[in-house]
């Protein structure tokens, strides 16, 4: 089974930065993918950035430019550095992962427990 766990989140004012970190761990082959989702109070989870093992990334409109997505391909883990921070911003943050468990080309999609970022004078 695998586990991703996240860490940061938490309450800033707008303009400010927040960095979001999650660590896979458990038993598989390999990470091909990871990133984050968010979700907002009454509206659909929607991608914001995203990263690959070869560290391609693509970012939503919204947040690119802002954001900064990186991963340790080592540690199995990916970050989330947000930064210029919007009231719009404000949502769950889900650290997700595609995933190989074997050596077979099959991958299973992961997510984390989700970490709330609230951006707020």
């Amino acid at each position: 089974q695998v586990q991703l766990v996240e860490s940061g989140g938490g309450l800033v004012q707008p303009g400010g930065s927040l960095r979001l970190s999650c660590a896979a761990s458990g038993k598989f082959f390999s990470i091909n993918k990871m990133g984050w989702y968010r979700q907002a109070p009454g509206k659909q989870r929607e991608l914001v950035a995203a990263i690959t093992s070869g560290d391609s990334t693509n970012y939503a409109d919204s947040v690119t430019g802002r954001f900064i997505i990186s991963r340790d391909n080592a540690k199995n883990t990916v970050s989330l550095e947000m930064n210029t921070l919007k009231a719009e911003d404000t949502a769950v943050y889900y650290c997700y992962a595609l995933v190989r468990l074997t050596v077979a080309r099959y991958e299973f999609q992961y997510w984390g427990q989700g970490t709330q970022v609230t951006v707020s004078s």
